[in-house]
């Protein structure tokens, strides 16, 4: 199976595991799954830490590769099938990086991991990792 990380869960992943319901957890940490962590997630932190709104372990461009690899995540960039697919969608709500987060599941058949009721407000699979 192939998981997407949103940023909320990633970031409980390197802060506050203790968070992430244990199926999460076991998820993230047995190493047999494909997980991908998205651009997109280093774009809303990249304008979260500048916005004062996030801190984070410093510049995302050292970082996020770092625990990238630390954790074994994949990458996913933002292709313009992501980027078309979020004309699909419904508006419950218009976080641009949740809605891209949904579509780039969508068309990489990817179950989101993530704790934001938003997300089940689309047709996304989701994994629900929140306590």
């Amino acid at each position: 199976m192939k998981y997407l990380l949103d940023t909320g869960v990633w970031l409980w992943s390197l802060n506050a595991p203790e968070l992430i319901t244990d199926e999460g957890r076991r998820i993230l940490e047995n190493g047999q799954e494909e997980i991908y962590l998205s651009a997109v997630v280093t774009w809303e932190i990249s304008i979260k830490m500048r916005l004062g709104k996030l801190r984070f372990a410093g510049p995302p461009a050292d970082h996020v590769p770092r625990f990238m690899a630390k954790q074994s995540l994949r990458s996913l960039s933002v292709t313009h099938s992501h980027a078309a697919k979020v004309y699909e969608l419904p508006t419950p709500h218009n976080d641009p990086f949740d809605r891209m987060l949904v579509a780039q599941a969508l068309v990489e058949g990817m179950v989101i991991l993530t704790s934001d009721r938003f997300f089940r407000k689309y047709p996304a699979e989701l994994l629900w990792c929140g306590r």
